[in-house]
């Protein structure tokens, strides 16, 4: 399998929002219900993205992976609050390609994209009930560093943990 991971074009955004969707309702299954999907649905996300992209293109980057010309997967990284570091706010995946080795080239790509950003460390958030997700960071080098929040998804609090790595 050829994975081709590149920028982002605006005429991705509406793939990618629906991508979104779908990884977000296939990772969060057992931890939301069902309806919050439906009430933010795959337009939503577009349009959240879409928008989104207009605002921060200059100050973050997005990369898509491909796989024989269709989306695979998307990171998006960029500036943190955290000071002295550099954020992967994003990595999402089509749910039936997980496990492939995408998120993994899709992290080490977002490494090197969050280095640039001359941080001396990347910090994401997790959901603390999400072992799967959990794992795939811990893997790839992220270590949970003390600090947590609870933050809505899909107008639902949950416990976030945000992990670290070096730069």
């Amino acid at each position: 399998m050829t994975v081709l991971l590149r920028p982002v074009e605006d005429a991705d955004l509406i793939a990618v929002g629906a991508l979104h969707h779908r990884s977000r309702a296939a990772a969060y299954a057992d931890l939301l219900p069902p309806e919050t999907f439906a009430a933010r649905g795959p337009e939503a996300l577009s349009a959240w993205w879409v928008e989104r992209w207009k605002w921060e293109r200059e100050t973050h980057r997005m990369t898509v992976a491909e796989v024989g010309g269709e989306l695979a997967g998307f990171t998006y990284v960029g500036p943190s609050e955290t000071e002295g570091a550099a954020e992967l706010y994003a990595i999402h995946l089509e749910p039936h390609r997980v496990g492939s080795g995408i998120g993994r080239q899709l992290m080490i790509n977002a490494l090197g994209q969050l280095a640039g950003f001359g941080a001396e460390r990347a910090v994401l958030w997790v959901l603390a009930d999400n072992p799967v997700a959990r794992r795939f960071y811990e893997r790839g080098g992220w270590t949970p560093d003390g600090a947590t929040r609870v933050a809505p998804v899909n107008d639902h609090p949950m416990r976030q943990l945000r992990y670290s790595h070096p730069l």
